[in-house]
This record gives C-alpha cells, structure tokens and sequence, in this order.
C-alpha cells in the first residue's frame, strides 16, 4: 500500500480530514500535514510542502485541496517531478494516472461535495499508470526537456 501525503488550506480541512480517513480505511498510511485551524493560510505554502515529501519520495503519492484545487495544483507542480492535475469528476482522475503518471491530485473543496470527493480519491488511487506510449510524453514533461 502507498504512503500518501495530504494538504490543505484553510477552506478543506473538513474535507482533507475526510478523505485521510477514506484513505486510511483503503489500507493505505494517510500523512496529514495540516493545517488543523481554520485560520486564514497560504494554499501555495501547503501545496508545495506536500509536494516536497512526493519529490522526495517520503510519500508515493500525494492529494491537495483548496478552494478550486487550482491554486494548490499549480504551486505543487512548481515542484520538480511533481504532475499533480486538478480534478472533479472520477474519469478525469483516472486518466490521470493512466496517461499522465501523476503523483499528485488535487480537489476543489468548493467544487465537489465528499461523496464526489470519495470517487475521485478512489478513481486517482485505483488507477496504475499504463505507460507505452504515455511514458514517452511524460518523459517529455519534465523542465529539463521541454
């Protein structure tokens, strides 16, 4: 099973805290890095935390989330090795994974409701890369090659 990092701001903790649960139940080690108040916080400064322990390989995989899950996406892909895609539906958290090898997903809290949130989570985590022809476009992702 994965280890999988968790982050938020300050508009998803009750969602975070949800899905490191969700996580959990699936057998996975869920890493909550917070934060745990709903004070006003930077969703760039968690974004790229999280992003950092996924670089790093602390954890294999990592979930964000914020408002729209845009903000947090596009600081934790300002991380090098991280392709982290902002998703509301299943399908598109799949392919995801299937086409795009992602590490890292990332959910507007303001966008889906838990139930929703839950199918993405299972879709993004249920999902294996398929490579082939996707690993030669990945390849072609990273800062050095483009």
């Amino acid at each position: 099973m994965a280890r999988i990092v968790l982050s938020s701001d300050h508009a998803a903790i009750d969602l975070r805290q949800a899905i490191a649960a969700h996580v959990t139940s699936l057998g996975h080690t869920a890493v909550d890095i917070g934060p745990t108040t709903t004070e006003s916080t930077h969703y760039p400064l968690h974004g790229q935390a999280a992003a950092r322990q996924v670089a790093s390989g602390d954890c294999d995989l990592g979930i964000l989330l914020c408002g729209t899950g845009q903000g947090i996406m596009m600081a934790a892909n300002k991380v090098p090795g991280i392709r982290c895609g902002a998703c509301s539906d299943p399908v598109s958290a799949g392919l995801i994974r299937a086409h795009n090898d992602a590490n890292m997903l990332a959910i507007g809290a303001r966008i889906v409701g838990d139930v929703a949130a839950m199918a993405i989570v299972d879709a993004f985590l249920g999902t294996e890369f398929e490579g082939g022809r996707h690993a030669t476009r990945v390849d072609m992702i990273e800062p050095a090659d483009l």
